[in-house]
């Protein structure tokens, strides 16, 4: 069993040259019916998220970068980090408490 972090798997996905349009994008994510809607108010948001833009030279977005920006924007690559204690473990006591409290 290997390590590697989980992709997502879309096989619409898969069938798109390396270079796809943003109709054939949208058609693979969401399908034919709501791409026009994702292309006009969903890109706009994704791109401003680090979603791949456009290469001039062809014409397209680079559909293998498209696989990872999806798999990084569900979670699927970032692991589990646990956090550190950063201090000592105090019980969080309310202000109106704290001060009709005696001292010690």
């Amino acid at each position: 069993m290997t390590n590697e972090p989980k992709t997502i798997t879309n096989a619409a996905l898969d069938k798109l040259p390396l270079f796809a349009t943003d109709n054939q994008v949208a058609v693979a994510i969401v399908g034919k019916e709501r791409a026009k809607h994702w292309i006009v108010a969903i890109l706009p948001v994704l791109e401003r998220k680090g979603f791949p833009g456009k290469d001039p030279a062809h014409g397209g977005r680079p559909v293998p970068l498209v696989r990872k920006f999806y798999d990084a924007y569900f979670g699927i690559t970032a692991g589990i980090s646990m956090a550190k204690p950063d201090g000592e473990e105090r019980e969080w006591v309310p202000k109106r408490a704290r001060k009709a409290a005696p001292a010690d």
